[in-house]
């Protein structure tokens, strides 16, 4: 065997291996547990970058790790090809959306396929595929029939110059993602899915989900946001229209000295529709409605408003409240109507003092401290109610239910359960999506298309130029149709589903991806689903995820799956940095993955990509990094040549005896079962760093231990099987990280490939104790934790122990680390 590490010839060797046997080609029924691992699926609108690497390699290794656990393994790949990303690339390179795709994907599979990663292609899906959106349209029909889509009106941000509608998630300080234009609001006839229907379930749903980043399901609550209080009806005066608005605070309704209403509240244009107020009104309103809703509802932002001329009447007080229309208030929170107490919310308080309304303490401090005029709002829910009537004199908790009560009892208002959640807008003014499969016609009204036509395709020979919207419109041979219910002529819908559509079911459809006759095979998703462990962005953690949750409980809800929940554990990855910014072509910082493989070699690159940080944690990029992997790699391979032309190299082969063994064997041996350990707790835990540098320890040892003396010939016998025993866990443990090389020196010890089809190495727990210490933490100096440690680990290895202690964790989460100082075998000490 050549003692020079050449992955441009290992790697192109085992990948082809690995096709010609179809290694990774998932048995439905092998008699295994089955474990489904899944990486977010890429937009194919370019080459993968860094980010793709360090997403998949973590998959890889953990399909690698649980393949060798004995698990049936189900990890697929495919494309999240519609949408803008792909039709902007496309727009760029000017050429059509379908072949600038297509072309893009054949490329992106080659760079999947040359780092090694395990994926069962034939299982491949492509979301623009007419067999993958046929079954979006079909489960929209589903879902209008059961009440779940729907059209409406509605006011949505808008980009003049890409011409559609724009998620909430494509507008950044107002301004479109893409080309920079300046976001507008317009109000359009869009289809939505009700998944305001599910939101208790949704809700509810995050307690069972306990294999998610409590930081996810924080901001999945928080994002549905669940609030119960009192929807209170204030009646107009002058004959204005009757007002709700909904309140958690029912305890400061005595405060209320003006109410505010959204720009964009279809009440609006009634109130002022006789007052001399309405021009200025409706001006206010055009401008306001121009602006971005993140914008406009941005604590630092200025508080504007106008006053309409009409009046509501306080249901307790009966006094007569001013009516504003505010910049801050919008129509998709409560009821578009705030009742505005000053002195105990400080937008509002800002507001009043701004435009010179009443502000009115109605909730003392404990201490009594406060008077009017107030410098601030008094924002605590504690203390005593005061100017209150008789709820005076309770405390804020006490009043809220009384007052609540009293409320309803006198039919002034109902205690309810509001949602900041609301519908999902789906239209989208584009080419590149799935066709809406809905017609309209001039007798019959908006008209479904029959399940039986699906899947309504798109028009490949349309002119495409980018601009002035979808072309779907100008096509009269997609345009025009024939209504299946009185056979008249009708107009198909032009705009396309949002492209969080695809993606919201796509893991259901890798199980079952040739079946004609639905989207999904129940028998064949009851095998597989949910998935085991999904790995994504967590740019990602509230609409892709709980979109993908939504579709799941609609398609449990029609009988096609036996699962409500998609994902049973989640790991999201940070982002990979160079130079302080993340990765992107603008900032000029963008490393190539084939100049890696070129120059390296894919494990290499999947190698740096998995030890340079925590998966959490943002990966700092660092030539140096990728280089000392390199070498590492390098060294490997020299010391498994050496150790095959060594006199050790032919280890007995049957069970050896080692009750006699020196103390240079018996600390050999124990440096393999603890490694052992070491390498499976962290890859069970995905501390994938700190296995990588517990082989490069191990690695560490065993070559020390080639530098010494040869054994004796009375210790031959055993320290041949003991160092066989360590080469050959070195390669194992190492195998799900540098795949090629694994291989190639699997093969060169005179196995059989593939080292896939080995079982993981167990560790001796009686070697395994051994000799151990414990290690304390400090942080700053102090005392945080302790862990246990085989003595004489490597610092580094102690250094990223301590580093990644949870309960370090909390103490330096948003710190900078200075330094950190290892005292080998008994201290970590952490300076911030």
């Amino acid at each position: 065997m050549k003692n020079v590490y050449r992955p441009k010839e290992i790697e192109p060797k085992w990948q082809r291996y690995w096709r010609d046997h179809q290694t990774f080609k998932v048995a439905s029924k092998s008699g295994r547990p089955k474990y489904y691992v899944l990486e977010m699926f890429p937009y194919p609108s370019g080459r993968i970058h860094m980010g793709h690497v360090r997403v998949y390699a973590i998959g890889d290794v953990i399909a690698r790790f649980k393949r060798m656990q004995g698990y049936n393994i189900f990890h697929p790949m495919g494309w999240d090809a519609f949408g803008l990303p792909a039709e902007n690339a496309a727009i760029k390179q000017k050429a059509h959306p379908a072949a600038w795709t297509t072309q893009n994907i054949d490329y992106m599979r080659s760079q999947l396929q040359k780092m090694g990663f395990s994926y069962d292609w034939g299982r491949e899906i492509a979301t623009c595929r007419p067999d993958y959106y046929r079954w979006n349209q079909w489960l929209f029909l589903k879902m209008l029939e059961r009440g779940l889509a729907y059209q409406k009106e509605a006011s949505v941000n808008w980009c003049p110059d890409c011409v559609t509608v724009l998620a909430n998630e494509q507008v950044i300080e107002g301004q479109c993602w893409r080309c920079d234009t300046a976001v507008t609001q317009k109000t359009l006839k869009q289809w939505f899915f009700r998944i305001t229907a599910y939101a208790e379930a949704l809700l509810s749903g995050c307690d069972r989900l306990t294999g998610w980043p409590k930081r996810v399901l924080l901001m999945q609550k928080n994002w549905i946001g669940k609030s119960t209080g009192v929807e209170v009806q204030f009646q107009g005066l002058d004959g204005s229209p009757p007002l709700a608005i909904f309140t958690t605070r029912p305890d400061t309704l005595y405060g209320v000295t003006f109410m505010s209403i959204a720009p964009e509240h279809p009440l609006l244009p009634l109130l002022v529709s006789d007052k001399p107020e309405k021009r200025t009104v409706e001006a206010f309103v055009e401008k306001t409605k121009a602006q971005d809703k993140t914008v406009r509802t941005d604590l630092n932002q200025e508080k504007k408003g106008v006053f309409t001329g009409a009046y509501a009447l306080h249901p307790l007080t009966k006094e007569k409240i001013p009516i504003w229309v505010a910049n801050f208030v919008l129509m998709e929170y409560g009821t578009g109507i705030v009742m505005a107490v000053p002195a105990h919310d400080q937008r509002d308080f800002e507001f009043a003092q701004k435009y010179h309304l009443p502000i009115r303490l109605v909730i003392q401090n404990r201490a009594g401290s406060l008077s009017e005029p107030l410098s601030a709002a008094y924002t605590e829910a504690e203390g005593r109610l005061v100017h209150s009537d008789q709820f005076s004199d309770l405390s804020p908790k006490e009043a809220q239910k009384k007052i609540a009560r009293f409320i309803q009892e006198k039919n002034l208002g109902l205690e309810k359960v509001h949602y900041r959640l609301r519908d999902w807008g789906i239209s989208r003014q584009r080419y590149w999506g799935t066709p809406i499969p809905i017609l309209y016609c001039d007798r019959c009204g908006t008209v479904p298309v029959p399940e039986s036509e699906l899947p309504v395709t798109l028009p490949e020979d349309v002119p495409f130029g980018g601009k002035g919207g979808s072309p779907l419109a100008e096509s009269e041979r997609f345009l025009n149709t024939t209504c299946p219910l009185c056979q008249g002529a009708a107009r198909r819908e032009t705009d396309t589903m949002d492209t969080f559509v695809d993606s919201s079911w796509y893991f259901l459809r890798y199980t079952s991806p040739h079946e004609t006759a639905a989207p999904i095979n129940l028998e064949s998703a009851e095998g597989w689903t949910p998935v085991d462990q999904y790995i994504g962005g967590i740019e990602h953690a509230v609409l892709h995820l709980l979109y993908a949750r939504f579709f799941t409980k609609v398609i449990h809800d029609l009988g096609l799956i036996k699962i409500d929940e998609p994902f049973k554990n989640l790991l999201t990855q940070g982002m990979v940095i160079k130079n302080g910014a993340k990765m992107s072509k603008s900032k000029g910082n963008v490393v190539d993955p084939d100049y890696l493989i070129e120059a390296y070699g894919a494990d290499t690159a999947r190698l740096f990509s998995l030890f340079a940080a925590p998966p959490e944690k943002d990966l700092e990029w660092s030539d140096d990094g990728v280089q000392g992997g390199y070498r590492f790699l390098q060294r490997v391979w020299r010391i498994v040549c050496d150790y095959t032309n060594s006199p050790w190299a032919d280890p007995p082969s049957g069970p050896v005896d080692f009750s006699g063994a020196s103390e240079r064997i018996k600390s050999l041996r124990r440096r393999t079962h603890q490694t052992i350990q070491k390498v499976t707790e962290d890859l069970e835990r995905f501390q994938f760093n700190t296995a990588i540098a517990a082989l490069m320890s191990f690695y560490n040892d065993l070559s020390r231990d080639q530098a010494m003396p040869g054994p004796t010939k009375d210790e031959t016998p055993l320290y041949t099987a003991a160092f066989s025993e360590a080469i050959k866990h070195l390669v194992l443990l190492l195998s799900p990280f540098a795949p090629h090389l694994a291989e190639a020196l699997w093969e060169t010890l005179g196995h059989a490939p593939t080292i896939l089809d080995v079982s993981w190495p167990s560790y001796d727990p009686a070697l395994v104790k051994g000799e151990t210490v414990e290690v304390v933490v400090q942080i700053n100096g102090k005392i945080r934790s302790r862990f246990s440690a085989p003595a004489g680990l490597d610092d580094d290895v102690l250094r990223e122990r301590g580093l990644s202690d949870p309960k370090i964790d909390q103490w330096i989460s948003g710190q900078t680390v200075k330094k950190v100082i290892v005292v080998k075998g008994k201290l970590v000490n952490i300076v911030l």
